[in-house]
């Protein structure tokens, strides 16, 4: 098990650290189209941003590479580190369930002010909910997490399945002849997610161009628990994804203990499975000329098991190329100790450069242009989280959740040791 060799007591583990400062630059890479232009374009290039050229070659791209696979890395990262605090608070002689849910109660309300001030596509109140489920498992063996884990997992899929088959029965009814008025207007409420009409497209960019207020009494005000269903319709998978987690913590996988050639063979196997599955869908997808149920389904369900895969293959590799810490492994574990800074830090740097109160990009940048604020940010990150971490115990935002999950300010910054004081 890699640990920082420095006098912190909390000995952190460095493969979680880099694995996690991954994961946060490549959820990043994805989200940023959320950012920059509607919501319908995420998922489906036709929408909005450019479905040719740079514009799908950066989707097939980012489908292929990243999307799914860095949040559920980062979802099994968070159950790994959830399961860590729990066990140092025991080691420590402190109440385990006290710990825990305190900290899970203070990220929730950060994650609802971050979704409802900030910006729509917040993870972090879904981790509040889900950790706090995923805390009955705390004392579980490896074999009953991964056992949990896939039965959550196949869960998920098989309700989101059974959507997808009820998007289908929608469209076949719409277009049959005779078409009632109900069943046309059931496709045509679903497909306008995807292919929104001009009116839905124009007051979406007015009000993301738009002042901060506005935009936070659409989300307060007119949208309150918008979020309650995403986050209830995610919860098997996201809490499968934090069993795993936990299974990888405990059985060594995440922490670094595996041999090279263990590594080696799950790396290989998962990414290679992972990535050939998503060309498919990719493939699948143009060919259909993305085609609602397919673009969804492929997506949420075709590509499930694939995701997980292409998680633990990327966990391996980072693994086995960072074996030596050299300085940039150092730098992106000092971006995974500041996760929780960077992830909130991307929605402040990204929503200033295209809402309405910063720069006002919105709708305005191609997806290709969008995703070039990426690499800038990346740059930021590995810039400012090791000088920040050499000076202070904690990132800024980690050290306010953990100061007010403890209910006492905590130490921030770092004592100088005797001699640099004398010097």
């Amino acid at each position: 098990m890699a640990t920082l060799p420095s006098g912190d007591a909390s000995k952190r583990i460095v493969t979680l650290d880099i694995i996690r400062g991954i994961a946060v630059m490549g959820i990043f890479s994805v989200n940023i189209t959320a950012f920059a232009m509607i919501e319908g374009a995420y998922f489906n290039p036709p929408t909005y941003g450019g479905a040719d050229g740079a514009n799908l070659a950066l989707w097939i791209a980012n489908l292929i590479l990243i999307d799914g696979k860095m949040r559920s890395l980062f979802s099994m990262l968070f159950g790994a580190s959830m399961l860590l605090v729990i066990q140092r608070a025991a080691a420590n002689g402190e109440s385990p369930t006290k710990v825990h849910f305190a900290r899970m109660a203070v990220l929730f309300a950060i994650g609802w002010l971050h979704y409802h001030l900030i910006w729509w596509g917040d993870i972090l109140k879904d981790y509040a909910f889900v950790g706090c489920i995923a805390f009955l498992w705390r004392n579980a063996s490896v074999k009953k997490l991964l056992g949990w884990g896939i039965g959550f997992y196949i869960f998920g899929m098989l309700f989101f399945g059974s959507f997808i088959v009820q998007m289908l029965q929608w469209d076949q009814a719409a277009h049959a002849a005779g078409a009632s008025r109900a069943a046309i207007d059931n496709w045509n409420d679903f497909a306008r997610m995807m292919y929104p009409p001009a009116a839905d497209i124009a007051k979406d960019l007015a009000l993301h161009r738009g002042s901060w207020l506005g935009i936070a009494h659409y989300w307060v005000v007119e949208k309150p628990f918008s979020w309650v269903q995403g986050m209830l319709m995610f919860t098997p998978e996201t809490l499968a994804l934090m069993l795993f987690g936990m299974a990888g913590y405990k059985s060594g996988f995440l922490t670094g203990e595996w041999d090279n050639t263990r590594y080696r063979k799950w790396a290989i196997v998962g990414l290679s499975l992972g990535a050939l599955a998503s060309i498919a869908v990719a493939i699948a997808d143009i060919q259909s000329r993305f085609y609602v149920p397919m673009v969804f389904g492929g997506f949420i369900v075709g590509l499930a098991p694939f995701r997980v895969l292409m998680a633990a293959g990327y966990a391996a590799l980072v693994i086995l190329l960072t074996r030596n810490s050299g300085w940039l492994a150092q730098r992106i574990a000092a971006t995974g100790r500041a996760a929780f800074s960077n992830y909130l830090g991307t929605s402040l740097i990204a929503t200033f450069v295209f809402y309405g109160w910063g720069l006002g990009y919105y709708g305005y940048a191609e997806r290709w242009q969008a995703w070039l604020l990426v690499p800038t940010v990346w740059a930021i990150m590995l810039l400012w989280s090791k000088p920040w971490l050499e000076r202070f115990h904690y990132g800024p935002l980690e050290w306010v959740w953990r100061t007010l999950a403890r209910g006492k300010v905590q130490p921030f910054r770092k004592r100088l040791p005797a001699a640099a004081v004398a010097a």
